[in-house]
């Protein structure tokens, strides 16, 4: 059973960040790591201590790795070019296209 994740952010949000509301009404789907990274993102403050906080409680499932790996294919990237677009460690594009090998 996976967390209410547009409960929590729709409460955060009414609290913290009532002027960010919009954000919930263009995600429909908010079960993907990715759209909850990419709230989260928005509505954090970008300074370095965050940023590396924000790094370390990141957690992808495996679709939303798939995604990454199969938009990395489509748009011919690098693993570093990867890495920079969705805020990874490059060894760690590389460590999934090596579990994932067989699928793509």
């Amino acid at each position: 059973m996976k967390p209410n994740y547009r409960k929590i952010y729709e409460d955060l949000l009414m609290a913290k960040y009532p002027e960010k509301l919009y954000l919930l009404e263009n995600l429909q789907d908010l079960s993907s790591s990715i759209s909850i990274i990419n709230i989260d993102e928005s509505l954090s403050i970008k300074d370095l201590q965050t940023n590396i906080e924000n790094q370390r409680s990141k957690a992808y499932d495996k679709e939303s790795i798939q995604k990454i790996l199969t938009f990395q294919k489509k748009e011919q990237l690098n693993n570093s070019q990867v890495a920079m677009r969705f805020n990874l460690s490059r060894n760690t594009v590389a460590k999934w296209k090596k579990i994932f090998a067989s699928e793509f």
